[in-house]
């Protein structure tokens, strides 16, 4: 039994798969922000710029 716990303990495969599920994550959240602020930039550009077209 002694061997078993020990072998358990000394596994860090599941701890290995959570940091990168992590890391994942962290770099989703980055990219979802980034998306979301250029995506305002972006939308006020193409604004500015069809409302020029039209007026000429």
């Amino acid at each position: 039994m002694k061997s078993v716990l020990a072998r358990f303990a000394k596994d860090e495969s599941g701890a290995t798969a959570i940091e990168y599920g992590l890391i994942a994550a962290g770099i989703s959240v980055a990219i979802i922000v980034t998306v979301n602020t250029l995506g305002s930039s972006l939308e006020g550009t193409f604004t500015f710029v069809n409302d020029e077209m039209n007026s000429q």
